[in-house]
């Protein structure tokens, strides 16, 4: 081979090196351009994800919008902002405070609650139900809150239909664990209802629970209890005066009940 040849030779070989060298340095320059695009991406994706985040999280939520609710009061009810539930017209008044996710007002309800109702009924005595939402504040959730005013809905109806309501919600068949929330979903509530001859095909009912029509009136019940220093649930007072369960049959038999 003549050095002429060789020299041509190595020339070539240096320019495609050079140029596979250029070739390289453009797709990593590529590379780099999509990683710090990529990254800007993330960023801006990050970014918009915490805001809508911090949105959300200080975004009044509909227990708070029902504050700024007109108030409606259910047909039945009693009182200024209609709060007051009563049940019959004895001379002596038994009033109950529970909380709607409270597993010891359930247990209450279905040992004793069935033979308080009746003697109202039978106006042996006057019932007086208050309900709050201490289990709400204290695990979370809205359950109780939103129970009370599926209960509104039940009351508008009929005082039957709310003490029929009142004891399936609190039934053994219905009434969740106090840490499952379900009396937060109108959909539970209304499959509980079905239950109830006067709200199972109830369109009103319906529409009352899923529109929240009686939300602020529900609110306005839980500051009237809370008002009430009620300490626990649930809470029986006779003729005012607070009444250890364990000497709650003693009592109403005092009243001619049981």
């Amino acid at each position: 081979m003549s050095a002429r040849n060789s020299q041509a030779n190595k020339a070539a070989a240096r320019e495609r090196l050079r140029q596979e060298r250029e070739r390289q340095a453009k797709r990593d320059k590529v590379r780099r351009q999509l990683i710090v695009a990529g990254s800007t991406v993330a960023v801006l994706a990050l970014a918009g994800g915490i805001g809508y985040a911090v949105v959300q999280a200080t975004k009044p939520g509909a227990w708070e919008a029902a504050k700024d609710k007109e108030l409606v009061k259910p047909a039945n009810s009693e009182g200024d902002k209609g709060t007051t539930i009563k049940i019959g017209s004895g001379k002596s008044v038994v009033d109950v405070y529970e909380d709607l996710r409270c597993p010891a007002c359930a247990a209450f309800e279905q040992s004793t609650g069935e033979t308080i109702k009746k003697a109202a009924g039978d106006d042996k005595i006057t019932l007086k139900v208050h309900l709050g939402d201490i289990i709400d504040g204290n695990l979370g959730g809205s359950g109780s809150k939103n129970a009370i005013s599926a209960l509104g809905a039940a009351l508008n109806v009929s005082t039957d239909a709310f003490l029929e309501y009142h004891s399936q919600l609190y039934s053994a068949k219905h009434h969740p664990a106090e840490t499952a929330d379900e009396f937060a979903e109108d959909s539970y509530l209304l499959d509980v209802a079905k239950d109830v001859d006067a709200l199972k095909d109830n369109a009103s009912f319906k529409d009352a629970v899923e529109k929240g029509t009686y939300d602020k009136w529900a609110l306005e019940m839980i500051d009237d209890f809370k008002n009430s220093e009620i300490r626990g649930t649930p809470t029986i007072r006779i003729d005012g005066k607070d009444v250890d369960q364990r000497a709650l049959p003693a009592e109403l038999k005092k009243l001619g009940v049981g």
